[in-house]
């Protein structure tokens, strides 16, 4: 979209102009590596995993990854403790912290923010996160961070900071104590994971102990939970992850591959609008087709395009509803609809820039 395009362009020009921390450049420098270790040891891991591997260096603004990104200081507005009790997504997240966790009850509001929409004015779009700091009273104690999607009210990351003795954190543990910590933090805020396998591994960090568990369902390869443990910190993110995709590669975005696109377009009730199988879509794509080009030829509208795919990536958001503490309805299924419709829009308008 032109407006888009327009924001990508100018934050990457000031981009330029800025320095990044020592710091920061280190945390990348040591994610990359890892992904570079991980991607020879195991080639067929999902990108977009390791992706949010690196993402998680750069964004996540906690004591194990503490950076703050540019798109943030332009947009982040800050919240009351008293609006994020009246907030919908923040009012269920405190909701949901408290009963997994009671204690927290007693626990200062230090920190909140948002990041788009408008905290004071209900009338006004959701925000695309919101974000809250706990702690316990004095400042030095326990403390938790929830970030939650602004649309779903998905809690997408947790941080468990300070929970064990400074003089013994939580990383000093035995590695089968720090599992059966994080089980317990999964357990809680999610629901159980008897369903999911569990892999542990130390990452290579000369600097400091840093420990990555990856909780995936049987038979999948993306992980659905992925947790960092350093210092004093157990930081979780919610991956949801699933079976791989039938097919990868549907084409390129400037010219790199598209996983997002990947996952829109591996999508069964689309082949089955489309009546084709994924190979023959990927092999009309690779054409320089668009997907609303190749549907109008088999007289299929791009409304009836964008019905199909926002609806199964809607409803795959709205799975992690399934403990029952937010229960489904037709209305939160619309607004995820609305919500990833345009992303929706861009894959099936775009074609690929190296046709084969």
């Amino acid at each position: 979209m032109p407006i888009e395009r327009k924001i990508r362009e100018h934050l990457h020009n000031q981009a330029e102009t800025l320095e990044c921390p020592p710091t920061v450049s280190k945390r990348i420098e040591q994610s990359y590596s890892h992904y570079l270790q991980r991607k020879r040891s195991e080639p067929t891991m999902k990108k977009r995993v390791i992706g949010g591997v690196i993402a998680a260096a750069i964004l996540i603004p906690t004591g194990v990854f503490a950076a703050t990104p540019l798109i943030e200081m332009l947009t982040r507005t800050p919240m009351t403790a008293e609006q994020v009790k009246v907030d919908e997504v923040g009012k269920a997240a405190l909701e949901k912290l408290y009963r997994a966790f009671p204690e927290t009850k007693s626990f200062e509001i230090t920190e909140a923010s948002q990041v788009g929409g408008d905290s004071t004015n209900s009338t006004k779009a959701k925000a695309v996160q919101t974000s809250i700091v706990l702690q316990e009273k004095g400042g030095t104690g326990k403390k938790v961070r929830l970030d939650m999607n602004g649309i779903t009210g998905e809690i997408e990351q947790v941080n468990q900071e300070n929970w064990e003795p400074a003089d013994k954190p939580v990383i000093s543990l035995p590695d089968q104590e720090i599992k059966v910590k994080v089980d317990h933090l999964i357990a809680s805020m999610y629901g159980s994971i008897d369903q999911y396998e569990s892999h542990m591994e130390q990452m290579e960090n000369p600097n400091q102990k840093t420990l990555l568990l990856n909780y995936t369902e049987k038979g999948a390869k993306t992980p659905f939970y992925q947790v960092f443990v350093q210092g004093n910190t157990i930081s979780v993110s919610l991956i949801g992850g699933g079976p791989s995709p039938s097919v990868e590669g549907f084409f390129s975005t400037k010219g790199k591959p598209d996983y997002t696109a990947d996952s829109f377009l591996n999508d069964e009730k689309l082949f089955s609008l489309l009546q084709m199988s994924p190979a023959e879509l990927k092999q009309e794509l690779a054409k320089g087709k668009s997907v609303v080009e190749i549907a109008a030829a088999k007289n299929v509208s791009k409304q009836q395009v964008i019905d199909v795919i926002a609806t199964t990536q809607a409803k795959g958001q709205l799975q992690a509803e399934q403990s029952g503490d937010n229960p489904q309805n037709d209305s939160s299924l619309e607004q995820m609809k609305q919500a990833v419709e345009p992303k929706v829009v861009q894959v099936i308008d775009h074609k690929t820039e190296t046709p084969w």
